[in-house]
């Protein structure tokens, strides 16, 4: 299970260099979404959503998302061990997230929000899985900004951004 020290000394070394050469390893950096006149998909774990002067946005920190074969790939990659032992990624999917980076994205008044599991009545007994369920944005944060029962900031989101604001928002479910 353990390994020498000298099987350690490479990948810090590279995580060092790495963490020379860019600034998107500053743990708590925050920037805005720049506007880039086209249509980018981003998966997030959403931190916050506000609204500050009746306009709407997130701050959210990008991740990537594998699944299938890529979750395996990357698994094996990242943790020889584990996926050696399993034979695999966890229930098919892998999420990285080397680097604490919120970003914030306006959100558009007509954005639309898929989600798989939400909190409907209050009562924990009652949560169950509907995929795909269209809500409204204002339903979206109402259950957001509500975590006594489900916290939906523990999942990702898949975004679609476009011209630089965020136009759909889906829940990526979770085992």
């Amino acid at each position: 299970m353990f390994k020498k020290k000298s099987a350690y000394v490479l990948p810090v070394v590279v995580l060092l260099f790495l963490s020379l050469i860019t600034t998107a390893s500053t743990v708590g950096t925050r920037v805005d979404a720049q506007d880039s006149g086209k249509t980018q998909q981003q998966t997030v774990y959403i931190h916050t959503i506000q609204s500050e002067n009746g306009k709407l946005s997130m701050a959210a920190d990008e991740i990537n998302w594998y699944q299938g074969a890529d979750a395996d790939r990357i698994f094996a990659e990242r943790d020889p061990e584990g996926a050696a032992e399993i034979g695999g990624a966890p229930d098919s999917y892998y999420i990285v997230n080397d680097f604490n980076t919120l970003t914030t994205y306006p959100i558009a008044d007509n954005a639309t929000v898929t989600m798989q599991i939400y909190d409907h009545t209050g009562n924990i007994e009652d949560l169950d899985i509907q995929w795909n369920e269209a809500i409204t944005l204002q339903q979206f944060i109402d259950q957001f900004n509500k975590s006594d029962i489900f916290d939906l900031s523990q999942f990702p989101y898949h975004l679609t951004i476009q011209d630089g604001v965020i136009t759909s928002i889906v829940q990526q479910y979770i085992p």
